[in-house]
């Protein structure tokens, strides 16, 4: 029986998404070999930040002040919050250096310029991921209740990723033509951690008088989210819809500003 030759067949090539998601994936583990490469301890860096500052606020909040804030357990309550709180912190955090810390490789290669928000996007989002199990020791811990509102955890982060990846989007071009903007992004990111509901809740905010103008944050609608698997009172719709109109705007802003610098930020990286 005579076999057929396939030594000179052409070989099938991969859509441009298919390289693309490839690429982001390569990036993104890449980025996570590097960043423990060399710790010791590894993983356990990536909780410790948000462990330590959780229990300086448990502590805060329970121990020296007698103040009703959030809910019981309030270490669950802080962390629900505080976790992705990290994630998006760190994140925008990084882009503020995505193009000037690979600017050798970005000029090289011809991958979306994009791809260099995502992997951060991505990256800070598996160490999120990684984080869970810390909530869930501290529910069990504490006796907290999990609620079929857990499941909304799962549009929170979609929508978290949306909304990081349209700030980064417009925090990477611009920090390359005013250096400034670093150091302004990251003030602005204190500020923001304070007026996001992350030591307190929206229901903290209504008793103020402030649940109007703190649900146009979008953080508050997708912190909501988290909580809502242990705490379902937490649970805002109206804030939740906020987040979802905003991030999408964002998306979009930061992908016209993106590609509208793309061709003078690489002129100047």
């Amino acid at each position: 029986m005579e076999r057929v030759s396939t030594a000179g067949a052409p070989r099938r090539q991969r859509s441009p998404s298919a390289r693309y998601r490839q690429a982001l994936w390569l990036l993104t583990v890449r980025d996570l070999r590097v960043r423990y490469s060399t710790s010791a301890l590894g993983y356990f860096w990536s909780i410790l930040d948000p462990l330590v500052m959780a229990g300086i606020y448990w502590f805060v909040f329970t121990q020296i002040f007698d103040r009703a804030v959030g809910a019981q357990p309030y270490i669950v309550f802080l962390l629900c919050a505080l976790l992705p709180w990290m994630w998006f912190n760190g994140a925008v955090s990084d882009c503020t250096r995505a193009y000037l810390r690979e600017a050798k490789l970005i000029r090289s290669t011809k991958i979306p310029r994009t791809i260099w928000v995502a992997r951060l996007v991505m990256s800070k989002g598996i160490e999120f991921l990684a984080s869970i199990p810390v909530v869930i020791f501290f529910a069990i811990a504490t006796g907290a209740t999990l609620h079929w509102e857990a499941l909304l955890v799962v549009p929170a982060i979609l929508l978290q990723s949306i909304l990081t990846m349209g700030v980064g989007l417009i925090v990477a071009p611009l920090v390359v033509f005013f250096r400034d903007f670093e150091r302004a992004t990251k003030l602005v990111l204190r500020f923001l951690f304070y007026a996001s509901p992350i030591i307190y809740g929206l229901p903290d905010l209504k008793r103020a008088g402030l649940e109007f103008w703190g649900s146009f944050n979008p953080l508050a609608g997708i912190f909501s989210l988290y909580r809502s698997a242990f705490f379902p009172d937490q649970l805002d719709w109206y804030a939740v819809a906020i987040a979802a109109i905003m991030s999408a705007i964002i998306l979009v802003v930061g992908i016209l500003v993106f590609h509208r610098t793309e061709r003078a930020a690489l002129k100047e990286i």
